[in-house]
């Protein structure tokens, strides 16, 4: 089997898929990883399958990295939109060489890529949708993640759904062109992504964990909750990425707190941020690991010795070696705390965030979650209630292990073996 697996955006969206890769290659299989340049470190070589490595997405990435963090007005959205859209068909374009080249069996595919199922349709070859939230398949449960907690009744959240096929709108010129170029029709704007050309039910794969979220009992055979996806593997375990730093000040003391928000906010408001972090953990007496991320704390280093600031680390690794987490609350990140046990404190910005927070106190591994707004005035009191609750750690340690126990990669592969079997 020959898997193309597409994925684009932050290191939390790439990595999963490198995994899959990596699982892929492991079962005997050959994958083609098309994801931006940036994160070629991440390409597994441990076959006996093959993994080749497609740079996509790059021009795109360097927009979120260097152009977004420096926004200040709505001059400067609008001429970045153009930009953006520039980048957004550089990434089709090399999604569309990518499949071109590797003739895949079966596309898998982050819907940011957005081109996914229109190479797959091409080719004639199975179409997978992947995201590690439950974003498309509409349920009775809860409403699409980006409502958060709220709920809005059985028939009000499968309704929610529909925001699903924005993106058919959003984009639907670009679109058009793209299936011009590989030969297809047009699009239908409104489009159910859940579902194939020929009206069949697309399969989609979900890699996050029953045990943080109950699979709905309303979910299809199509929609596939495997577990999480983790790159592991590396021969060091990820202490190869970890700064020397960091290492010696694990090393010099108690485990410390970590905090780091990525690169949410995109600058605006990082001092505000750092300084709120600092007054915290020095009111708690705590040790800390700043981590400064794209723009989500300002950087420079901490006048507290008790207080190490960094760029980043890999989560795995890091969050194995410290007492509790403060994060945003993306999916990578939250996954990474609760599979090493540690009790979580999630500061939601945007998107799915409040979602993961909420789940995150749900299942009794942190507080109610502090939304970004309130972090300057209520960070202190929040940090002090992760902490000093017992309760948080005890239940972080059960889900950990049972999110370790699971074989998410294991059940991903062979539902992608069946999917191909059967087409």
């Amino acid at each position: 089997m020959h898997t193309l697996i597409l994925s684009f955006g932050t290191r939390g969206d790439i990595q999963p898929y490198a995994a899959l890769a990596g699982a892929l290659a492991r079962a005997g299989h050959d994958v083609t990883l098309a994801v931006p340049e940036g994160f070629a470190d991440l390409v597994p070589h441990d076959g006996p399958g093959r993994v080749t490595h497609r740079p996509a997405g790059n021009e795109m990435l360097r927009l979120l990295r260097e152009v977004m963090p420096r926004l200040r007005g709505g001059r400067d959205a609008l001429t970045t939109l153009g930009i953006m859209r520039s980048a957004m068909r550089e990434l089709l374009a090399e999604c569309r060489d990518a499949a071109r080249e590797a003739r895949p069996d079966v596309v898998v595919h982050h819907p940011k890529t957005l081109a996914g199922p229109h190479v797959a349709e091409a080719l004639g070859v199975p179409s997978v949708l992947s995201l590690p939230l439950p974003y498309f398949t509409p349920t009775a449960a809860h409403p699409l993640p980006f409502f958060g907690v709220a709920s809005f009744g059985p028939w009000g959240n499968r309704a929610t759904y529909a925001f699903t096929r924005a993106a058919g709108v959003m984009y639907g010129r670009m679109i058009d062109d793209l299936r011009r170029e590989v030969g297809l029709g047009r699009s239908r704007r409104l489009a159910d992504p859940t579902r194939d050309p020929d009206g069949s039910a697309a399969h989609v794969l979900y890699p996050y964990s029953r045990h943080v979220l109950p699979v709905p009992a309303d979910y299809p055979d199509t929609a596939h909750v495997t577990g999480y996806w983790f790159l592991d593997g590396r021969p060091d375990g990820g202490a190869g990425e970890a700064p020397v730093t960091l290492r010696d000040f694990l090393a010099a003391g108690d485990p410390p707190v970590y905090v780091g928000f990525g690169s949410m906010g995109f600058g605006r408001g990082a001092d505000e941020r750092r300084a709120a972090v600092l007054a915290a953990v020095r009111a708690h007496r705590v040790r800390a690991v700043v981590a400064t991320g794209w723009g989500g704390i300002a950087p420079g280093p901490s006048a507290d010795d008790d207080v190490l600031v960094i760029e980043g680390a890999p989560h795995d690794w890091l969050f194995e070696r410290v007492r509790a987490v403060v994060h945003h609350g993306g999916a990578g990140s939250t996954a990474a705390g609760l599979r090493a046990g540690r009790p979580t404190l999630v500061v939601p910005f945007l998107g799915d965030q409040p979602f993961w927070g909420g789940r995150v106190h749900a299942i009794g591994a942190g507080p109610r979650p502090l939304p970004a707004a309130r972090l300057t005035r209520d960070l202190t009191d929040r940090l002090g209630d992760l902490l000093g609750t017992p309760s948080y750690a005890t239940r972080t340690a059960a889900t950990g292990a049972a999110i370790r126990a699971e074989d998410g990669l294991g059940e991903a592969v062979s539902v992608l073996e069946r999917i191909v079997a059967r087409a």
